[in-house]
């Protein structure tokens, strides 16, 4: 079984599921709830209760929250490399769902965004395991040396290496073209329909895919209830695969980092793309149908 090494975010998240239409300058009711949450923590969490080898490496404050986060992701079983920030907080999410299930999120990174190069354990580091890198490390100036210097040290040790764009918002605030020079040397991409078309201009997910293989040798763009696709430049056509049914969707948040976790462990051991593909799918579902990003034990 390949180890896997997450770098990336570690949140709070805040989720607020409103039951009517919102109404502004008022009040709406609403359920809100508080967990763990962050796209790296979330797909490192997911990976350890599917029984994968898997460290993260991030950051955290020296508050309660920081606290609960460390041992709830060891609670997982994850190999958790946290920092604690003396001065920053650990980060925090709002995450506010409407009464028809569409997304908005307020984030204030936190401690997430002092992640410096000296705060990746170079143990591990190594020659077959795999680095997996969440794009907000990347995207965040404050955290970008360590992105870059992790993305460098797997490169040097032989480590393979996955990427995800993150959210669409903040990669098109930086731009395309400095995030993809950042990863070009990845291994795998992830991305969902918008965070391609940011990336390459390109409104249909298989034309961004094939765009995208010129800085990557494998693609995989998320597709919500439509299911994913994989491609690679030596293929004519995408590979794609439905998605999953669910009897109710409660909350999409954290699907996709479900999705990835579900995805990497079939990819790594050289499993058909069809396999991996729907691995991820399955894994995004049973998301879905929690009441949070993190799985339940």
């Amino acid at each position: 079984m390949t180890r896997v090494v997450v770098v990336g975010d570690l949140m709070t998240d805040a989720v607020a599921r409103a039951k009517f239409p919102l109404a502004r300058a008022s009040d709406t009711p609403a359920v809100v709830t508080m967990h763990g949450g962050g796209s790296g923590a979330n797909v490192a969490s997911w990976l350890a209760v599917e029984g994968s080898e898997v460290a993260f490496i991030g950051r955290r404050g020296a508050d309660i929250t920081g606290r609960n986060r460390d041992m709830e992701l060891m609670g997982y079983g994850v190999d958790a490399r946290l920092v604690m920030d003396p001065e920053r907080p650990t980060g925090t999410c709002v995450v506010l769902v409407t009464h028809k299930g569409e997304r908005t999120m307020l984030s204030d990174p936190g401690a997430n965004a002092a992640l410096s190069p000296e705060d990746l354990p170079r143990d591990l580091f190594s020659g077959g395991s795999h680095l997996h890198i969440s794009g907000y490390t990347l995207i965040n100036e404050g955290s970008r040396d360590a992105g870059l210097a992790a993305l460098d040290l797997a490169r040097r040790t032989g480590m393979s290496i996955s990427v995800d764009c993150a959210s669409s918002a903040p990669v098109e605030r930086t731009g395309a073209e400095p995030f993809l020079e950042w990863t070009h040397g990845a291994k795998l991409l992830f991305a969902n329909a918008d965070q391609a078309k940011v990336l390459t201009g390109r409104d249909e997910p298989e034309s961004a895919a094939k765009v995208l293989t010129a800085w990557f040798p494998q693609v995989v763009i998320k597709l919500n209830d439509e299911g994913s696709l994989w491609y690679t430049n030596n293929r004519s056509e995408p590979v794609r695969v439905p998605a999953e049914s669910v009897d109710r969707i409660v909350d999409g948040t954290g699907a996709g980092d479900a999705f990835t976790a579900g995805f990497l462990p079939p990819w790594l051991d050289g499993k058909p793309p069809t396999e991996a593909l729907a691995a991820g799918n399955a894994l995004a579902a049973r998301c879905i149908s929690y009441l949070g990003a993190r799985p339940r034990l």
